[in-house]
């Protein structure tokens, strides 16, 4: 009985990457075997000393776990944005977090200056259909200043029942004033991956967030565009636009199942548990068909190792916008039944050896967040034509429609307009293939 590429990955690794939830549960047990460093007494002195002040003098009593856990949160979140401590309830929505069914808005967020950067929203969530877009800083939650709150604090206010309202005050880019969203809160149920066919013959798959099965899905979506394209799939783009991340081993998998060979991504870290390399197994599903990847500020992490895998192996080409850059690697460490420890531990890095930490990937083929609006020329064109002169003759040949074909694109260029051009680039690349056999 053989295996799939599917059976060996998941039997390697069950990581996750991402911006809000992040690495699987892997204890680093290689720290045990360090010899302890010395204490630093001084400044341990320090903070019994303030500890025992606050205990004294604050103006209102406080208790000793919530000092603690306050401390260990300052401490946290001091080191890097995705490091933190996670209590019973942030514990166990991380774990819920990945099965792709979750309580909140739909949005994956980031620190930076103390506000609340949008990574992305989430496909057919709340925030999306509300209209918040990767890259707005929100700075007010229901009024409510969110300067100075931990991510984890900012997150715990725009939780709440499924139903309930919470307005958000964000600053976006281009815009003079800030804008102020009402957004209903709803159960998150994402589905991970999406298809369709763009043309006969040119499939189009959508990764919204990578899950324990998306890999799989991935794969499944193929069989059934090649099929709509009666068995000759000649060319895909692969839509990452806006995808926070997720689960590495859904990451490897997508990215193996249009590769031979070859490494797809390693992370380099202090402890020798945190260094793991995953490489390519033979097979891929599309045959070697031509690719798109398309990419913009809002993909993130897992996205980020499949598109820089994809474009070290030059299999496909990566258009769109430079991406986010989370380049670094969080482990969850237990610490009781229902509290743990989120610890950056380690970088990724492609297979050519980038580290894309604060960096990103660079498209091959940039291309701006461009609209295009149809554009009624008889009305807007200011020029004499023959019509316009006394006396002419008349057009006595019916109307013709456009060919379907050209009705589509136009309709596909209005409505999305960087995949209308990866449409057009992977037809090229379709046909350069076809000439060059």
């Amino acid at each position: 009985m053989g295996f799939s590429k599917r059976d060996v990955l998941v039997a390697t690794t069950s990581l996750t990457l991402g911006i809000g939830l992040i690495f699987g549960s892997m204890v680093l047990a290689g720290r045990l075997e360090n010899k302890p460093e010395s204490l630093p007494l001084n400044e341990l002195r320090a903070f019994s000393e303030i500890f025992g002040e606050i205990k004294r003098n604050y103006v209102e009593p406080v208790d000793d776990k919530t000092l603690i856990e306050g401390s260990i949160r300052g401490m946290l979140s001091n080191l890097d944005p995705h490091s933190a401590y996670l209590d019973p309830q942030s514990y166990s929505e991380l774990k819920i977090g990945t099965s792709g069914k979750f309580g909140g808005l739909g949005i994956e967020v980031g620190m930076e200056d103390g506000f609340i950067r949008v990574v992305s929203p989430i496909d057919d969530t709340p925030a999306q259909k509300a209209g918040i877009q990767a890259g707005d800083l929100i700075i007010r939650i229901d009024n409510e200043p969110v300067k100075d709150l931990s991510l984890g604090e900012a997150v715990e206010k725009m939780r709440g029942k499924p139903g309930t309202q919470i307005i958000l005050t964000i600053i976006r880019q281009g815009e003079p004033q800030p804008l102020k969203f009402k957004v209903i809160r709803a159960i998150i149920k994402v589905q991970s991956v999406k298809s369709k066919t763009l043309e006969n013959g040119y499939g189009y798959i959508r990764i919204s967030q990578f899950q324990v099965e998306t890999g799989a899905n991935v794969e499944n979506e193929i069989k059934k565009l090649t099929k709509e394209s009666g068995g000759n799939l000649k060319g895909l783009v692969l839509d990452l636009r806006n995808n926070p991340g997720g689960v590495l081993s859904a990451a490897v998998e997508v990215s193996d199942s249009f590769l031979e060979k070859g490494l797809i991504v390693y992370t380099e870290g202090r402890d020798p548990q945190s260094k793991q390399s995953f490489r390519a197994t033979p097979g891929d599903v599309l045959k070697n068909a031509p690719m798109v990847v398309l990419v913009n500020g809002g993909s993130a992490s897992a996205s980020e190792i499949v598109s820089g895998a994809l474009q070290d192996h030059h299999r496909a080409i990566v258009m769109g916008t430079k991406t986010f850059g989370k380049g670094s690697v969080q482990t969850i460490l237990p610490l009781t039944e229902d509290t743990a420890l989120k610890l950056t531990t380690a970088r990724y890095y492609t297979p050519s050896g980038r580290s894309i930490q604060a960096e990103g990937i660079v498209p091959d083929i940039k291309l701006d967040n461009i609209k295009v609006s149809a554009v009624d020329d008889i009305d807007n064109d200011s020029s004499v034509k023959e019509a316009n002169l006394s006396h002419h003759l008349s057009n006595d040949s019916k109307k013709k429609e456009a060919p379907k074909e050209n009705q589509e694109e136009a309709h596909l260029a209005i409505e999305d307009y960087p995949l209308y051009e990866a449409l057009n680039l992977l037809k090229g690349l379709s046909t350069l293939a076809t000439i060059g056999k």
